[in-house]
């Protein structure tokens, strides 16, 4: 794993452009035209490598940010889709069918939640929810009908790690896929070399990094990956989870500066993590030593790209959560909004926002208190200047 270099992994893929474009040329075309009725019947059934379809099968645009995600994490291969809940429900339904059972950590992306809670039933999909960070609690609720164990390397929003090596080995011991979402960690966390059969990205998070592009995808073993695009019982070509061309040129360009800015996203949270842990104020943030999961998830890392930038504070209450939220918007500190990954901070009270899917009785059990705050931390070249700023705030607040 240390001779794992994913950022050089991601700067060693070069493409040329039609006309000798430094960017790769942007497939603005949904069908494709062939030489011979042979090889469209041959790209129908699958046998004809560098062909093209349609658009909602793959493109060369798609490709070309395939092959880039592959490469930052180490998979044979990779598929991209509209967003990460494409991803996220394709994937699953192209593990699970009629009577299987999935185990998946209580404390994921309400999106996920509502999902695998509302959705999923339907076909006959049942989830058992555990604390992931409890490795008997996992195997204790494995059935003969278990296909997958679904987790978030670091959990949306509760900051729970995931130890993805214990997990890779008990659903090799019982012969599962271990499906992980690594959302919150790109290059920080490598699913796959710790054992992770399928790795997850929301695209529109840090990846794309500028908050104007949805989109997701999934990187996995090639076999799986055909799979999933497979014309006649493929989840992604057949649900349609299919980006478009132009946005995935967009988020190719914005992955070529990702390694510099987790590297400052990182930075800028340990920083107010230790600040405001040291106030007194609750903190929880990995990359401190009071962290439940600090040594796991500091053996996991690639230790250049720190522990990320997402942290939560405690303030108490709904109510002070509100008014510090709106009393830092007003003073630019950031934004009032959910998602994460943008060059200003984004702040929310997940129990009203992300995780509002997740019955109230729930969210209690899990420790998700209404009092509590969700930080995406920005890129900010002062962080003791953002500091001193919501330290301000909290001050006006009596916080």
């Amino acid at each position: 794993m240390k001779n794992f270099k994913p950022a050089n992994n991601i700067q060693d893929l070069q493409y040329f452009g039609e006309f000798g474009g430094v960017n790769p040329s942007i497939s603005d075309s949904s069908t494709y035209t062939f030489l011979s009725a042979k090889t469209m019947f041959d790209t129908f059934e699958g046998n004809a490598e560098g062909c093209y379809l349609y658009s909602r099968h793959s493109s060369p645009s798609n490709l070309y940010l395939d092959k880039a995600m592959a490469a930052m994490e180490g998979t044979e291969a990779a598929n991209v889709s509209a967003s990460g809940m494409g991803a996220i429900t394709s994937t699953l339904l192209q593990l699970c069918g009629q009577g299987d059972h999935i185990v998946s950590s209580r404390t994921i992306y309400g999106g996920t939640y509502a999902f695998l809670k509302n959705f999923t039933p339907k076909f006959g999909i049942k989830t058992t929810f555990v604390d992931i960070t409890k490795i008997d609690f996992v195997e204790a609720a494995i059935t003969p009908q278990t296909r997958v164990i679904y987790c978030e390397t670091v959990s949306n929003p509760l900051l729970e790690v995931a130890d993805i090596a214990s997990l890779s080995k008990l659903a090799k011991k019982y012969n599962l896929k271990l499906v992980v979402d690594n959302t919150f960690s790109p290059l920080s966390v490598s699913p796959a070399l710790l054992g992770a059969d399928i790795v997850i990205h929301s695209l529109t998070k840090y990846i794309n990094g500028s908050s104007d592009t949805v989109g997701g995808v999934t990187c996995a073993s090639r076999e799986f990956i055909d799979s999933l695009k497979n014309v006649n019982n493929g989840a992604s070509m057949l649900l349609g989870p299919t980006m478009d061309s132009l946005r995935s040129a967009s988020v190719m360009k914005n992955l070529r500066t990702l390694h510099i800015r987790i590297k400052q996203h990182s930075y800028n949270a340990q920083y107010l993590a230790e600040r405001f842990e040291k106030d007194g104020i609750k903190t929880v943030y990995p990359g401190l030593k009071s962290h439940p999961s600090h040594e796991i998830y500091k053996n996991m890392i690639h230790p250049e790209y720190g522990f990320g930038g997402m942290l939560t504070l405690d303030v108490g209450s709904l109510e002070k959560a509100n008014n510090l939220m709106e009393l830092m918007q007003e003073e630019n500190l950031g934004y009032l909004a959910v998602s994460l990954g943008f060059y200003k901070t984004l702040f929310s009270a997940p129990g009203t926002s992300t995780s509002s899917e997740i019955p109230i009785e729930e969210q209690i059990e899990m420790g998700l208190t209404e009092g509590l705050i969700r930080f995406s931390i920005g890129l900010d070249d002062d962080i003791e200047r953002t500091y001193q700023s919501m330290k301000t705030c909290m001050k006006t607040l009596s916080i």
